[in-house]
């Protein structure tokens, strides 16, 4: 898996492509807190390039949820395939995260 980042300013989208999963979940978790951390309070996930996520991917994206709510961030998921789209809504996710369909809805809640 690979993470396509790119910087808009004041936000951030980075794009997971391939499979999140137990195998490079927590290489995934290290680099996207990195961009927290950095000061990148304003992060849209680009989830259209996503080809799978296990629970430990699901995991990852909590965490993440968790860590700018505490820096009083934002985080905007977009572009989800049906087949994720479905993992979130049976997880329940759905419910709790901020989830549009393109980048430019992502863009805009972000502002």
């Amino acid at each position: 898996m690979t993470i396509a980042c790119e910087n808009l300013g004041a936000t951030f989208i980075a794009a997971p492509q391939g499979q999140l999963n137990s195998v490079n979940s927590a290489e995934a978790e290290a680099e996207l807190l990195a961009h927290v951390n950095g000061g990148a309070h304003k992060l849209a996930l680009d989830f259209g390039k996503l080809d799978y996520i296990s629970s430990a991917g699901l995991r990852v994206v909590l965490v993440l949820a968790k860590r700018l709510k505490q820096a009083e961030g934002k985080l905007v998921i977009f572009g989800m395939q049906p087949h994720v789209r479905e993992v979130f809504d049976i997880s329940g996710f759905l419910a709790i995260l901020n989830v549009v369909d393109t980048r430019e809805q992502a863009l805009a809640q972000l502002a």
